[in-house]
């Protein structure tokens, strides 16, 4: 399954790139996020989040690693959760910043892959609960960022 967008921040791309490297800031606008730690390799994450599909909900238990870093451009997410009973879920994604006059718009592109009940209850759902996740990351993750530039 394939997971694409793109949104504009109101802030420099220097400062958006620190934000999405700060554990604390993507904790917080992850929905349903619980815990967000370093890993013991540099770049990697562990991850507790807690997640409604339809009618499963479940606790994932996860890891996310950060690859080909390209300070302040984009990188390539590698992430893995594991939901118990309810399945488990695989994503590859590349981020990428551009400049947009004083702005910085973030563009994605995400492969995601489900096995065991969540891949029963269809990609449709699947897909439509993943994006609804990234709007509202979004939505959070701009006011973090943009708080920071108010005057």
């Amino acid at each position: 399954m394939e997971l694409k967008g793109s949104h504009t921040l109101r802030a420099p791309r220097e400062r958006v790139w620190e934000y999405l490297n700060t554990p604390e800031i993507l904790q917080a606008c992850v929905p349903g996020c619980e815990s967000f730690t370093a890993g013991e390799a540099q770049d990697e994450y562990a991850a507790v989040v807690v997640a409604a599909i339809g009618p499963v909900k479940a606790r994932f238990k996860g890891t996310l690693s950060i690859a080909d870093k390209r300070a302040p451009q984009g990188y390539r997410i590698i992430g893995q959760g594991d939901g118990g009973i309810a399945g488990f879920g695989k994503m590859v994604a590349d981020v990428e910043l551009a400049e947009d006059g004083e702005g910085t718009v973030l563009t994605y592109v995400a492969q995601a892959q489900v096995g065991g009940k969540l891949a029963q209850i269809g990609a449709r759902l699947v897909g439509s609960v993943a994006n609804k996740m990234a709007a509202q990351f979004f939505e959070r993750f701009s006011v973090k960022v943009e708080e920071k530039v108010a005057p």
